[in-house]
């Protein structure tokens, strides 16, 4: 007898449909093909044991069990669940007739119990365009499947509760997703407040500019200048996720693996700050297994990167491409995989070895050629493609105690919100363009447009600092947002002027 079961592979952030067929016959072989992993074939046991524990057993014939497509690689153990399925079948336990209506992905325990497995929202999604009625997964998943609406979703938490469904003698509930709490609310609140810091105001003018637009920002001062306080309260005045946003978000976090159970739409951006340890692979992605590496995981939020001079060379050099691009590409001699990469970059470093080069107080301590070696760490291109150079120094004591109270994030996220209200008007129809920094070059002239004295003033800048051509892109972007913010549909000169005072470190006074 040959019956069919439906399971899904995911590669990337997208998702597969794999068909499982199971003929058993006369004999008491059991094979498996279709290019499975070990943890597929591993499966036999595992299933072996479940049946067992339940009162089944897989019976002492020939069985062939094939995963189609064929020449594509199945890896893990979530098809644990449809491949018995499949055998329960085959084997007249269960009947067939509804079979073909439903996904069916879980891993199974020994006892029978489902595991969760990863990926749950990208199988959900491929279900769901296939045309099948509904998805049996790990009631751990359920939540996260059940953003796709029109998708029948039964969370199962046994394999007894897989049979009785399909033999009709129980009737499960489809899960429905919670109300999420509005996303406008929940993402504000935050651990870490703007109200809490004293002093610094052109620094958190600077993180304003950068929330609005989208952009890179580096944050270059001696150790306590605050440069880490200031980077941990970015996320309290960025903007929410809109729909789109959210489902891609949520859609890596569930194929890393890192949604959570019970969890289901990320309506928070992601905050990913890796020590400066971390290697290139776990930065960008990859392994035997594909997975998505921390820029991925910072997809539609903030990459920090802490103390940036210590961070090896190589690694650094990685981030070059994806920050052009948005999109990490994963190159195996089988597959290739992509995952997207719109993230923030924030950075914070030390201007010398010793921390005090350029201090107003103390001396530094360095050496000659020092400062240069330890800025030249971070390479040409990469300072290039970092929008915002801020020079951050320390507060003095009557700042300090001040006990007047400061702006709250929430207020100054108000005005980052109207800014990117104006960017989504000005790209609406363009896919995958939400904010300035995602500006593409062949509308930078049309939405950057500046008079005659506006290039003029460009102009003695590039001269002067010497600025590349990618800097003078970024320069016009960083000065739309700035004029966005103050809701002037044209570019003026003190636009353009603040945004060419955060180009610093292309100054000859940071040893560059």
């Amino acid at each position: 007898m040959l019956v069919k079961t439906f399971g899904s592979a995911v590669f990337g952030i997208q998702a597969i449909m794999i068909t499982v067929e199971v003929y058993m016959d006369q004999g008491i072989q059991f094979f498996m093909v279709g290019l499975p992993d070990n943890a597929v074939k591993e499966s036999h046991q595992r299933i072996e044991s479940a049946l067992r524990n339940n009162g089944y057993k897989i019976p002492g014939k020939k069985i062939i069990i094939n995963m189609a497509p064929a020449d594509i690689r199945k890896e893990g153990s979530s098809y644990d669940l449809t491949i018995a399925i499949g055998i329960l079948a085959a084997n007249g336990v269960i009947k067939t007739d509804r079979l073909e209506q439903y996904m069916i992905m879980g891993e199974l325990s020994l006892d029978g119990g489902l595991l969760p497995i990863k990926g749950a929202l990208p199988i959900a999604i491929e279900a769901h365009r296939r045309g099948f009625k509904g998805i049996l997964i790990p009631v751990q998943n359920a939540q996260e499947a059940a953003i796709v609406c029109e998708l029948d979703v039964y969370g199962i938490a046994s394999l007894p509760e897989v049979i009785a469904f399909f033999n009709e003698t129980e009737v499960l509930t489809p899960v429905r997703m919670r109300e999420p709490e509005d996303s406008a609310v929940s993402s504000s609140r935050t651990e870490f407040d703007f109200a809490d810091v004293r002093g610094q105001e052109n620094i958190k003018r600077a993180l304003e500019i950068a929330a609005a637009g989208g952009h890179n920002v580096i944050l270059i001062g001696p150790p306590g200048a605050g440069k880490t306080m200031l980077a941990k309260r970015l996320p309290s005045i960025l903007p929410p996720l809109n729909l789109h946003e959210a489902l891609e978000t949520t859609k890596i976090h569930s194929v890393a693996g890192k949604l959570g159970s019970n969890r289901s739409l990320v309506s928070t951006r992601p905050f990913r700050a890796p020590h400066h340890t971390v290697s290139n692979m776990a930065l960008v992605g990859g392994g035997s297994i594909p997975q998505p590496g921390e820029i991925s995981m910072a997809h539609n939020g903030v990459l920090f990167l802490d103390e940036l001079p210590e961070f090896k060379r190589t690694v650094l050099e990685v981030l070059r491409q994806p920050m052009e691009d948005r999109v990490v590409t994963i190159s195996r001699a089988k597959m290739t995989i992509e995952y997207p990469a719109s993230f923030m970059l924030v950075a914070a470093m030390n201007p010398c070895p010793c921390g005090y080069y350029n201090h107003p107080t103390m001396d530094c301590q360095c050496g000659a050629g020092e400062v240069k070696k330890y800025i030249n760490r971070i390479s040409g291109p990469l300072f290039d493609r970092i929008d915002l150079h801020i020079e951050v120094v320390p507060v003095d004591f009557k700042k300090l105690s001040d006990s007047r109270p400061s702006e709250r994030s929430e207020m100054i996220r108000t005005r980052v919100i109207a800014a990117r209200q104006i960017q989504e008007r000005r790209f609406e129809g363009l896919t995958g363009i939400y904010c300035n920094s995602q500006l593409p070059s062949s509308m930078l002239r049309q939405v950057c447009s500046l008079g005659e004295t506006g290039n003029l003033l460009l102009k003695t800048a590039m001269d002067k600092l010497g600025l590349s051509a990618r800097a003078y892109d970024r320069i016009l972007k960083v000065s739309r947002t700035i004029a966005d913010l103050d809701q002037c549909a044209e570019i003026r000169l003190e636009h353009l002027a603040e945004a060419i005072s955060y180009r610093s470190l292309d100054r000859d006074s940071w040893g560059r």
